[in-house]
């Protein structure tokens, strides 16, 4: 059995070695990154047929961590995330396809601020191992850009040189260790 067939099965998120990040410019010059701390996720990979497959993903907006207190504060307020009237960011798979070796299409339902988007994730698989504990672990690695303003997220300040102080799009960053289930 080779590992992409291993990972057939239910898989759970393990969140304290699971990053779901971002990164954005700020003012145009430097690259700022945070993820979410609070994070569960659920997977049920078919390799034989990926179509069956399914994910998702639940992000606490209150768990957002940029290593800065007043900014993070600021993300979570109205002007951005509103933690408060939206606590949380999902993603609900719609279909999974193989695109190449190891090498996966993740669409589905992004949910942002009550603003629910289609987006196609491309995952890689990393790989496979028994760890320490003996529990079966998967490993998958992507990126995706989006644009912000798509979910109602527009705060701004315009710069002199005709810039803007935070990026219209954000790069996701997704490296997600899973456990088998079962």
């Amino acid at each position: 059995m080779n590992d992409l067939q291993k990972v057939n099965g239910d898989w759970e998120f393990d969140s304290a070695h699971t990053r779901i990040g971002f990164s954005a410019r700020h003012a145009m010059v430097t690259t700022v990154r945070g993820s979410f701390n609070d994070i569960a996720g659920s997977l049920h990979v078919d390799t034989e047929t990926p179509a069956n497959s399914s994910a998702r993903v639940v992000l606490r907006v209150a768990s957002i961590d940029t290593r800065n207190q007043q900014r993070d504060d600021h993300l979570r307020s109205a002007d951005f995330f509103d933690a408060e009237r939206w606590p949380e960011i999902t993603f609900v798979s719609t279909h999974i396809e193989e695109v190449d070796d190891k090498a996966f299409a993740v669409t589905g339902d992004l949910t942002i601020r009550d603003v629910t988007q289609q987006v196609v994730i491309p995952l890689a698989f990393i790989g496979i191992e028994t760890d320490a504990d003996g529990k079966l672990r998967a490993g998958f690695e992507g990126t995706r850009r989006l644009q912000r303003r798509d979910y109602g997220l527009e705060w701004n300040v315009p710069l002199d040189s005709g810039g803007v102080l935070v990026s219209e799009k954000i790069t996701l960053e997704f490296e997600i260790s899973a456990i088998k289930v079962g």
